[in-house]
C-alpha cells in the first residue's frame, strides 16, 4: 500500500492557535482529553519548544496543509511512564514512543494518519540512532488508531491496564511495537 506524502515540521508557538482548535475538535477531545486554552498549550508544549523537555513536537502536513500533531520521545525520559508500562510489557532500553492526533476532520479516512505515524517512527529512529523500538499504547476502544498503527507497520506487542487519557475510558490498552527496520533483516 502506497501512503500519501506527509511532511513533519517542528511545531512552533505560532501553531498554538491551530493546535488549540485541534485539541477542541470533538474526536480529538474524545481520545486526548487535553485542555486547549492558550495557558494549557504553553504549559504542556512550551517546555519542549524551549528545549527543557526531550519530547520532539511536529506538525504533520500533506500538500502544504497542516492536519495533525505528533510527539516523539524516549520512554525512559519519563520514569513514571516506565513504571506504568513495565507491568504490561517489557520496555526495551532506549525505546521511544509517539503520540499523535489528526486535528482536521477532512484529513481522516485518507491514509494520512498511517503516513503520519510511519513518518514519526522513521524520524524517531533517525533522531535516536540507538533506539531499536517504538512502543505505542492505545486505548483498546480506539480501534481506528491501532488499525493505523498496524497499517504503518507496527505489530501487536502486549495488552493490559494503563491510565486512560480520557477518564471516561476503561484502563484496557493495546501496546503496539515498531522495530528498527535494519534489525528485522537479520
Amino acid at each position: 500500500m502506497e501512503l500519501p506524502a506527509v511532511e513533519l515540521r517542528p511545531l512552533v508557538r505560532a501553531d498554538f492557535p491551530l493546535l488549540g482548535r485541534w485539541l477542541a475538535e470533538p474526536l480529538v477531545v474524545r481520545w486526548w482529553h487535553h485542555e486547549s486554552t492558550p495557558e494549557a498549550l504553553e504549559r504542556d508544549f512550551g517546555p519542549s519548544l524551549d528545549g527543557e523537555d526531550v519530547t520532539a513536537l511536529y506538525v504533520a502536513e500533506h500538500d502544504g496543509a497542516p492536519f495533525g500533531l505528533v510527539q516523539v520521545y524516549p520512554i525512559e525520559a519519563y520514569p513514571e511512564y516506565v513504571e506504568e508500562l513495565t507491568p504490561v510489557c517489557v520496555v526495551p532500553a532506549g525505546a521511544l514512543s509517539i503520540d499523535y492526533l489528526i486535528g482536521e476532520p477532512s484529513a481522516r479516512g485518507r491514509g494520512l494518519g498511517t503516513a503520519m505515524i510511519a513518518a514519526a517512527v522513521a524520524r524517531g529512529f533517525d533522531d535516536h540512532p540507538d533506539a531499536a523500538d517504538v512502543l505505542v499504547p492505545v486505548a483498546l476502544g480506539n480501534v481506528a488508531s491501532w488499525r493505523a498503527l498496524r497499517r504503518a507497520g507496527a505489530g501487536w506487542y502486549a495488552a493490559g491496564e494503563l491510565s486512560p487519557d480520557n477518564p471516561a475510558d476503561p484502563p484496557d490498552h493495546v501496546v503496539h511495537r515498531f522495530t528498527r527496520p535494519s534489525l528485522l533483516q537479520g
